[in-house]
Protein backbone atom coordinates (compact mmCIF):
# COMPACT_ATOMS: atom_id res chain seq x y z
CA UNK A 1 0.00 0.00 0.00
CA UNK A 2 1.24 3.42 -0.93
CA UNK A 3 0.65 4.70 2.31
CA UNK A 4 2.97 1.90 4.09
CA UNK A 5 5.37 2.32 1.47
CA UNK A 6 5.87 6.54 2.59
CA UNK A 7 6.19 5.51 6.56
CA UNK A 8 8.49 2.88 5.79
CA UNK A 9 10.64 5.90 3.37
CA UNK A 10 10.23 8.23 6.62
CA UNK A 11 10.95 5.81 8.97
CA UNK A 12 14.29 5.09 6.91
CA UNK A 13 15.14 8.35 6.47
CA UNK A 14 15.24 8.96 9.90
CA UNK A 15 16.93 6.18 10.94
CA UNK A 16 19.33 6.97 8.45
CA UNK A 17 19.80 10.77 9.79
CA UNK A 18 20.18 9.40 13.32
CA UNK A 19 23.05 7.05 12.26
CA UNK A 20 24.58 9.74 10.01
CA UNK A 21 24.62 12.43 13.38
CA UNK A 22 25.53 9.58 15.33
CA UNK A 23 29.32 8.78 13.88
CA UNK A 24 30.12 12.14 12.35
CA UNK A 25 29.07 14.40 15.41
CA UNK A 26 32.73 14.85 16.05
CA UNK A 27 32.72 16.51 12.57
CA UNK A 28 29.53 18.96 13.31
CA UNK A 29 30.97 19.85 17.28
CA UNK A 30 34.74 19.80 16.94
CA UNK A 31 36.32 21.99 14.27
CA UNK A 32 40.36 21.36 15.07
CA UNK A 33 43.57 22.96 13.29
CA UNK A 34 46.17 20.20 13.90
CA UNK A 35 49.92 20.94 14.07
CA UNK A 36 53.12 19.71 13.28
CA UNK A 37 54.72 18.42 16.43
CA UNK A 38 57.87 20.36 15.56
CA UNK A 39 55.71 23.51 15.16
CA UNK A 40 57.22 26.88 17.25
CA UNK A 41 55.21 28.94 19.34
CA UNK A 42 55.74 32.97 19.19
CA UNK A 43 53.98 35.53 21.59
CA UNK A 44 55.43 38.87 22.56
CA UNK A 45 55.35 38.08 26.40
CA UNK A 46 57.15 35.13 28.09
CA UNK A 47 56.06 31.22 27.61
CA UNK A 48 56.78 28.10 28.47
CA UNK A 49 55.56 25.10 26.43
CA UNK A 50 54.00 22.00 28.41
CA UNK A 51 52.71 18.15 27.53
CA UNK A 52 51.26 15.99 29.37
CA UNK A 53 51.16 12.10 29.10
CA UNK A 54 48.12 10.73 30.33
CA UNK A 55 47.88 7.06 31.53
CA UNK A 56 45.75 5.92 28.36
CA UNK A 57 48.36 7.51 25.65
CA UNK A 58 47.05 10.49 25.18
CA UNK A 59 48.73 13.54 24.42
CA UNK A 60 47.91 17.19 25.99
CA UNK A 61 49.67 20.30 24.86
CA UNK A 62 49.52 23.69 26.33
CA UNK A 63 51.35 26.77 26.71
CA UNK A 64 52.11 28.74 30.55
CA UNK A 65 52.62 32.28 29.80
CA UNK A 66 54.06 33.96 33.03
CA UNK A 67 54.68 37.52 34.85
CA UNK A 68 56.34 38.41 37.49
CA UNK A 69 55.00 38.91 41.16
CA UNK A 70 51.46 37.21 39.28
CA UNK A 71 48.43 37.63 41.21
CA UNK A 72 47.89 34.04 40.37
CA UNK A 73 46.85 32.05 37.38
CA UNK A 74 43.98 31.82 34.88
CA UNK A 75 42.80 28.35 33.68
CA UNK A 76 41.60 29.04 29.76
CA UNK A 77 39.17 26.26 28.41
CA UNK A 78 38.92 27.36 24.74
CA UNK A 79 36.31 26.74 22.39
CA UNK A 80 35.65 24.21 20.21
CA UNK A 81 37.76 25.59 17.08
CA UNK A 82 41.29 25.86 15.68
CA UNK A 83 44.62 25.40 18.31
CA UNK A 84 45.97 27.13 20.77
CA UNK A 85 48.23 28.65 18.09
CA UNK A 86 45.53 31.52 17.24
CA UNK A 87 43.91 31.44 21.30
CA UNK A 88 46.89 32.31 22.74
CA UNK A 89 46.55 35.97 21.57
CA UNK A 90 43.66 35.98 23.68
CA UNK A 91 46.63 35.63 27.14
CA UNK A 92 47.30 39.38 26.76
CA UNK A 93 43.97 40.11 28.50
CA UNK A 94 44.88 38.17 31.45
CA UNK A 95 48.66 39.06 31.81
CA UNK A 96 48.23 42.76 31.73
CA UNK A 97 45.94 42.62 34.62
CA UNK A 98 48.72 40.48 36.53
CA UNK A 99 47.92 36.85 35.92
CA UNK A 100 49.80 34.23 34.47
CA UNK A 101 47.72 32.59 32.07
CA UNK A 102 47.49 28.48 31.27
CA UNK A 103 45.53 26.98 27.61
CA UNK A 104 45.29 23.77 26.46
CA UNK A 105 44.38 22.57 23.16
CA UNK A 106 41.80 19.26 23.42
CA UNK A 107 42.61 16.09 22.02
CA UNK A 108 43.05 16.24 18.35
CA UNK A 109 43.34 20.08 18.86
CA UNK A 110 47.49 21.04 17.52
CA UNK A 111 49.75 19.24 19.06
CA UNK A 112 47.69 17.00 21.55
CA UNK A 113 46.53 14.07 20.46
CA UNK A 114 44.51 10.71 21.63
CA UNK A 115 40.77 9.15 21.70
CA UNK A 116 38.59 12.28 22.61
CA UNK A 117 35.60 11.43 24.25
CA UNK A 118 33.29 13.19 27.38
CA UNK A 119 35.22 11.69 29.92
CA UNK A 120 38.85 12.50 28.53
CA UNK A 121 37.66 15.97 28.00
CA UNK A 122 37.10 16.23 31.36
CA UNK A 123 39.91 14.13 33.54
CA UNK A 124 42.70 15.83 31.01
CA UNK A 125 41.90 19.41 32.09
CA UNK A 126 41.12 17.85 35.65
CA UNK A 127 45.36 16.45 35.22
CA UNK A 128 46.22 19.61 34.01
CA UNK A 129 44.77 21.69 37.16
CA UNK A 130 46.07 19.43 39.60
CA UNK A 131 49.27 20.12 38.04
CA UNK A 132 48.69 23.76 38.65
CA UNK A 133 48.06 22.86 41.70
CA UNK A 134 51.42 21.75 42.50
CA UNK A 135 53.05 25.01 40.29
CA UNK A 136 51.58 27.33 42.62
CA UNK A 137 51.66 27.66 46.62
CA UNK A 138 47.14 27.94 47.06
CA UNK A 139 44.41 26.71 44.98
CA UNK A 140 42.82 29.81 46.01
CA UNK A 141 45.25 31.47 43.27
CA UNK A 142 43.80 29.47 40.65
CA UNK A 143 40.95 31.06 38.65
CA UNK A 144 39.00 28.72 36.14
CA UNK A 145 37.94 30.50 32.79
CA UNK A 146 35.81 28.37 30.49
CA UNK A 147 34.53 30.04 26.56
CA UNK A 148 31.85 28.24 24.75
CA UNK A 149 32.55 24.77 24.40
CA UNK A 150 35.28 25.23 27.45
CA UNK A 151 32.35 26.50 29.95
CA UNK A 152 30.82 22.75 30.31
CA UNK A 153 34.39 21.30 31.19
CA UNK A 154 35.40 24.18 33.43
CA UNK A 155 32.19 23.71 35.05
CA UNK A 156 32.94 20.23 35.36
CA UNK A 157 36.84 20.63 36.76
CA UNK A 158 35.34 23.17 39.15
CA UNK A 159 32.85 21.11 40.71
CA UNK A 160 35.76 18.72 41.42
CA UNK A 161 38.01 21.38 43.12
CA UNK A 162 37.89 24.69 45.03
CA UNK A 163 38.93 27.56 42.73
CA UNK A 164 38.96 30.91 43.72
CA UNK A 165 35.94 31.32 41.20
CA UNK A 166 34.92 30.63 37.60
CA UNK A 167 34.23 32.54 35.14
CA UNK A 168 32.23 31.87 31.57
CA UNK A 169 31.92 33.27 29.01
CA UNK A 170 29.18 32.73 26.78
CA UNK A 171 28.37 29.33 28.28
CA UNK A 172 25.50 27.02 27.42
CA UNK A 173 23.06 25.59 29.91
CA UNK A 174 24.39 22.01 29.07
CA UNK A 175 25.44 20.88 25.55
CA UNK A 176 22.51 18.45 25.47
CA UNK A 177 20.25 21.68 25.94
CA UNK A 178 22.34 23.56 23.14
CA UNK A 179 22.33 20.59 20.81
CA UNK A 180 18.43 19.80 21.38
CA UNK A 181 17.98 23.16 19.27
CA UNK A 182 18.79 22.05 16.54
CA UNK A 183 18.42 18.42 16.74
CA UNK A 184 14.94 18.29 18.39
CA UNK A 185 13.74 15.63 16.18
CA UNK A 186 16.33 12.59 17.29
CA UNK A 187 16.28 11.03 20.21
CA UNK A 188 19.84 13.01 21.43
CA UNK A 189 19.49 10.95 25.61
CA UNK A 190 21.24 8.28 23.10
CA UNK A 191 22.95 9.14 20.26
CA UNK A 192 24.62 12.67 22.04
CA UNK A 193 27.97 11.42 23.28
CA UNK A 194 29.05 14.95 25.03
CA UNK A 195 25.78 16.05 27.02
CA UNK A 196 28.56 18.00 29.17
CA UNK A 197 25.45 18.72 31.83
CA UNK A 198 26.75 22.40 33.31
CA UNK A 199 23.07 22.69 34.56
CA UNK A 200 23.79 19.12 36.85
CA UNK A 201 27.73 20.28 37.93
CA UNK A 202 27.03 24.17 38.19
CA UNK A 203 24.95 22.37 41.39
CA UNK A 204 28.09 21.20 43.09
CA UNK A 205 30.66 23.93 42.82
CA UNK A 206 30.91 25.76 46.04
CA UNK A 207 32.69 29.35 44.58
CA UNK A 208 31.34 32.08 42.91
CA UNK A 209 30.53 32.05 39.26
CA UNK A 210 30.29 35.06 36.86
CA UNK A 211 29.35 34.77 33.65
CA UNK A 212 29.27 37.00 30.83
CA UNK A 213 27.55 36.59 28.08
CA UNK A 214 26.19 38.94 24.58
CA UNK A 215 22.58 39.53 24.40
CA UNK A 216 23.32 39.17 20.94
CA UNK A 217 24.52 35.70 20.75
CA UNK A 218 22.82 33.17 18.26
CA UNK A 219 24.64 30.35 18.75
CA UNK A 220 24.16 30.05 22.26
CA UNK A 221 21.27 33.07 23.27
CA UNK A 222 21.97 34.59 26.52
CA UNK A 223 18.98 32.92 28.10
CA UNK A 224 20.96 30.09 28.69
CA UNK A 225 23.40 31.80 31.05
CA UNK A 226 20.03 33.15 32.85
CA UNK A 227 18.40 29.96 33.29
CA UNK A 228 21.80 28.70 34.87
CA UNK A 229 21.72 31.79 37.26
CA UNK A 230 17.80 30.68 38.36
CA UNK A 231 19.60 27.42 39.47
CA UNK A 232 21.30 29.21 41.82
CA UNK A 233 21.08 33.46 42.27
CA UNK A 234 23.47 33.38 45.25
CA UNK A 235 25.74 31.63 43.78
CA UNK A 236 25.95 32.60 39.93
CA UNK A 237 26.12 36.39 38.57
CA UNK A 238 25.54 37.36 35.33
CA UNK A 239 26.77 40.47 33.59
CA UNK A 240 24.80 41.11 30.06
CA UNK A 241 26.96 42.45 27.34
CA UNK A 242 24.67 44.39 25.05
CA UNK A 243 24.99 44.37 21.16
CA UNK A 244 27.57 41.89 21.56
CA UNK A 245 27.21 38.53 19.56
CA UNK A 246 29.04 35.11 20.41
CA UNK A 247 32.60 35.97 18.93
CA UNK A 248 32.84 39.57 19.71
CA UNK A 249 32.98 39.56 23.16
CA UNK A 250 36.45 41.21 23.46
CA UNK A 251 35.69 43.93 20.95
CA UNK A 252 33.57 45.60 23.66
CA UNK A 253 35.03 47.90 26.14
CA UNK A 254 32.48 46.53 28.63
CA UNK A 255 33.79 43.42 28.52
CA UNK A 256 37.49 44.29 29.78
CA UNK A 257 35.70 46.28 32.28
CA UNK A 258 33.76 43.36 33.89
CA UNK A 259 37.06 40.92 33.46
CA UNK A 260 38.88 43.73 35.35
CA UNK A 261 36.48 43.72 37.70
CA UNK A 262 36.35 39.97 38.34
CA UNK A 263 40.22 39.97 38.59
CA UNK A 264 42.15 42.87 40.10
CA UNK A 265 38.47 44.41 42.52
CA UNK A 266 39.28 42.55 45.64
CA UNK A 267 35.76 44.54 46.62
CA UNK A 268 33.95 43.27 43.78
CA UNK A 269 35.27 39.65 44.64
CA UNK A 270 34.45 39.95 47.83
CA UNK A 271 31.00 41.16 46.66
CA UNK A 272 30.42 37.66 44.74
CA UNK A 273 31.87 35.97 48.08
CA UNK A 274 29.34 37.97 50.26
CA UNK A 275 26.25 36.92 48.24
CA UNK A 276 27.67 32.91 47.93
CA UNK A 277 27.64 33.21 51.86
CA UNK A 278 24.59 35.02 52.56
Amino acid sequence: MPWLNIILIILATYIAIGLIFYFLQDYFFFRPEILPKHFEYKYPFPFEEVNFDMEDGGKINGLHFKVPNSRGVIFYLKGNSKSIKGWGKFAKDFVSKGYDFFMIDYRGFGKSSGRRTETTLFNDAQTVYKWLQNHYEEEEEIILYGRSMGSGIAARVASWNNPKFLILDSPYFSFLYQVRRFGFILPLNFLLKYQIRTDQFIKKITCPVFIIHGDKDRLIPDNQSKKLVELDPKKITLHTIHKAGHNDLPEFPEYHEALYNALNDEAFFQDLKNKLNS
